[in-house]
Formats: C-alpha cells, structure tokens, sequence
C-alpha cells in the first residue's frame, strides 16, 4: 500500500533476515525464534530435523509416548490431555490389561496416593510396577512380580540419572521418578491404543482419554479417575478441592511464585506449550502445601512446565540461586 525506504536484495538472492542476502540453497530457518543456516541439524522429540534451503525437513519415527503425573494430582496423558484428580487409594496409572480377552497383561504401573496438606490435595507417595504375566488382573487383584512359568520374562534395570531415578524394562516400559512428586512414565509405540488407566489410551486423540474400567467414555474426570482405583473400600471423589479458596491468605504468594511460568524466563516456551494449565497447577499446588515443602510444590511444578518445553525444543535456563 505504500513504499517503505531500505534496501533489497539483487535479481536472484534472498534476505537472510539477518542483514544479508543469499542464494535460495542457502536460506536460513528459524526454530523457537532463533535462526539456524542450511545444512544445521535440530532435535525435536526423538525426530532430527534439517534445514534445507529454509524450510525444515525432519526424520517421520514414532516416538516413546510419555504420561506426567506431578504435584498435588495432576495427570497429562500419553496425548496430552490435562486434567486434575485428587483421590486418596490406589489407582491404575496405566496397563496393558484393558479387558481384550486376548490379550495377556505384560504390565501395570499403580501409584498410591495419599493427603498431602491440610486441605485435602493428595500427591503420590508411592509407585508400584508390575512387570510380566499375571493370571486375571482385573479379578483376584493379586500381582506376582514375575511368573516364570507362564509368557516372557521381563527383564529390567534402573539407574540414577541426575535428579530422576530410571527403570526401563525390556517391554518397552520405562519409569522415571524424580524421588518426590513428580513421575513420567514412557512407553514404546507398540503400546498406542493398548493401555488403559489415568495416563489414557496413548490412540494419539485426547478427547477419548476419559475411558474408564468398564470401557465407557466419560467426560467428568472424578468419574473417570474414580473408575480406576484398585481398591473398592476406598471412597469416592465426590468433589473437586480448590485449595485456594480454603486457604486465601496463601493465594497471593502463590500467584506471585507462580508467575515465572508466565513470564519473560519461559517466552521461548510459550508458542510451544500452553503455559496456563501448568500456571494453574502451580498455584493449586503452592496454595494447598501448606504442612511443609512449601518450596518444593512449587518447584515441581515449574519443572514440570519446564520439562514440556524441553520435550519441545524450548530449553529454558529458570533455576537461580533464588529460584528452587
């Protein structure tokens, strides 16, 4: 609509958008906002992506799916899907078992998980990993760590890798957990659409995660949650907690705390991973630690965040000397 005064590039070149111009084979591309030259190499997930006369052009392998659980109950499946539940028992995190006759189960990983603070908020004080074939998961509810006589062994190894302890199996099932509050289970790709529990079915679609034991699509997440629990003595969740509203003197330190996610440290992130549910999640948590480790509630959830945007490719340098 109008002329703007500057300079342009020769008959046959490109701006670089760094000042320069160059033959088309050596456009640049640009990734989280920063500038990579042709011919450079990105990791994004498990995939290599390459620059090529600037666009990207990436490796297509299906990739280890991965379900969070952290903080004071709150679940992002194997598709991404957010939600929170907080129930005081045992409850299937996720399973191959999931009613296929056929099918014989190799594993099933439950956390248990418990009060934490005075308002009502339960965090998972302990995970447990069944690995192997076990007779009827759904019925006698007895798990044997491995049956030698009966399917494959499974065979498994952990190690320590900075904060997280790691067990992968030789199913293709691995655990990380970082010794507190927070737990990621990975599973292979033969496992999409076979498993079932809190973490969903790993289909690739979030909107069917909410299937509950009995097979049935549900949309409120205690009904959901409530279906998966090992225990038929321990009580429903009939409602869900909003801590800050119990205990509104705390709500504005948690608010403030909380805000880092939103903010300038995470701006790389933002376009990548939707940053309010984990702000959320934050202030839920900061609001309802209230007994002790106040630090660290808030600390898990800010890595949890972190730890999406590195998944991501968004690296983000947030710890200080001040900061967790």
């Amino acid at each position: 609509t109008e002329c703007v005064s500057g300079c342009v590039c020769p008959e046959g070149l490109f701006d670089d958008g760094r000042g320069g111009c160059v033959e088309e084979k050596d456009c640049p591309c640009t990734h989280n906002n920063e500038w990579y030259s042709s011919g450079d190499k990105i990791t994004v997930d498990c995939n290599t992506c390459t620059c090529q006369k600037g666009v990207w052009s990436c490796t297509d392998d299906v990739c280890y799916g991965t379900c969070m659980i952290y903080g004071s109950g709150h679940y992002n499946t194997f598709d991404g899907k957010f939600y929170d539940f907080d129930g005081s028992c045992e409850y299937v995190a996720t399973q191959d078992f999931c009613g296929d006759k056929t099918s014989s189960s190799s594993f099933s990983i439950i956390t248990e998980n418990v009060p934490c603070g005075t308002t009502g908020v339960t965090c998972s004080k302990a995970i447990k990993m069944f690995l192997g074939v076990s007779d009827d998961t759904q019925s006698n509810k007895e798990y044997k760590e491995i049956q030698r006589d009966v399917g494959d062994d499974v065979h498994y190894g952990n190690r320590t890798v900075g904060l997280y302890l790691v067990i992968e199996a030789s199913n293709g099932v691995m655990l990380i957990w970082d010794k507190k509050t927070t737990v990621f289970i990975k599973l292979s790709p033969d496992y999409k659409g076979k498993v079932c529990g809190l973490c969903g079915n790993f289909d690739d679609k979030s909107n069917n995660d909410f299937t509950t034991r009995s097979g049935l699509q549900e949309t409120n997440a205690l009904k959901f949650g409530n279906s998966w629990k090992q225990s038929p003595m321990c009580p429903d969740v009939t409602q869900e907690i909003k801590p800050c509203d119990l205990k509104p003197h705390r709500k504005s330190w948690a608010e403030k705390e909380c805000s880092i996610i939103q903010s300038e440290v995470f701006k790389i992130c933002h376009s990548k991973v939707d940053p309010v549910p984990f702000y959320e999640a934050c202030v839920h948590d900061a609001c309802s630690c209230d007994s002790g480790g106040d630090c660290e509630c808030f600390c898990s959830a800010v890595a949890a965040y972190a730890q999406e945007c590195t998944k991501a490719g968004a690296c983000v340098f947030w710890r200080t000397p001040d900061i967790c």
